[in-house]
């Protein structure tokens, strides 16, 4: 991807090197931050005891490595190209679209969804407009996923501004409504059309990407590789050695190519109602 010299994003909130305020131990309340990062297609087991105890909650000013420091000013720049992308399909449907926050940080965060570390993966948080990423996630996505590229990081950032799309359209909270009136594996299926949705939200950025003469080639099968990489059923034969679908909430390794490539093709809103598609 070209972008080296283009604008970056204001809406960069740098908190590497700083840990949370707020000390998470047992109970209702690490249940109910546990439920919150399920509910975004996170690892709720990894927001249980991970933040340290009060007196190490000081730390030294963060000092990133050259590589790294290149991929936050990066990962901005994307941000900014999904700000214009949004801005204009907003205003042709004459809503306003409101810029999200991405929160870059190390180790483990607070946010308006509870506390986690960086094993939870990026995220986004429908409770303060914000996205969330340890940049030393660009590492595990190359390393423990085999998706390399600067381009399977630009997916990423551009999956989880989808969910602020969906949060913005009122669609994240419909979905969010039925937990507690369906069964799980039921909700899961919801929570699988809520991800690929966000992938073919991805795709539409991408398109205008294309548009903009600002990828370069094998940026797209980077995107690809990325999303196939993340499908659940991947990580769950990687993990188990078998898969479970009931317990999919992000859907399968073609599904989030698909549906990614089918946003990429269409370049708007128009063909990425997943709920209401028949087969995914």
């Amino acid at each position: 991807m070209l972008w080296k010299g283009r604008r970056q994003s204001s809406n960069v909130e740098d908190r590497r090197g700083r840990m949370p305020k707020a000390v998470v131990g047992g109970g209702i309340g690490t249940i109910l931050i546990a439920l919150a990062i399920y509910f975004l297609g996170g690892d709720p087991s990894q927001v249980l005891n991970v933040s340290p105890p009060e007196s190490q909650q000081m730390a030294a000013p963060y000092q990133g490595t050259a590589q790294e420091q290149e991929l936050a000013e990066f990962v901005s720049v994307v941000l900014a190209d999904t700000e214009d992308v949004w801005e204009e399909q907003f205003r042709q449907k004459s809503k306003t679209y409101q810029h999200p926050k991405l929160v870059l940080y190390s180790g483990n965060v607070e946010s308006a969804c509870g506390i986690s570390g960086a094993a939870t993966g990026p995220f986004y948080c429908p409770a303060d407009y914000k996205l969330y990423i340890d940049l030393s996630f660009y590492d595990e996505l190359r390393d423990k996923f085999q998706a390399p590229g600067d381009f399977a990081m630009a997916y990423v950032i551009a999956h989880e501004v989808g969910h602020h799309v969906q949060t913005l359209l009122g669609i994240n909270e419909r979905v969010m409504s039925l937990r507690s009136r369906v069964g799980e594996s039921e909700f899961n299926r919801y929570l699988v059309r809520l991800e690929l949705q966000a992938d073919y939200l991805a795709g539409v950025w991408a398109h205008h990407a294309e548009r903009m003469k600002l990828l370069e080639e094998g940026d797209i099968d980077e995107a690809l590789n990325a999303a196939s990489a993340v499908g659940d059923d991947r990580i769950q034969k990687s993990a188990r050695g078998y898969v479970v679908p009931d317990s999919f909430t992000h859907g399968t390794s073609e599904q989030r190519k698909h549906w990614f490539y089918k946003g990429f093709k269409a370049g708007d809103l128009s063909e990425g109602d997943t709920f209401g598609a028949g087969q995914l």
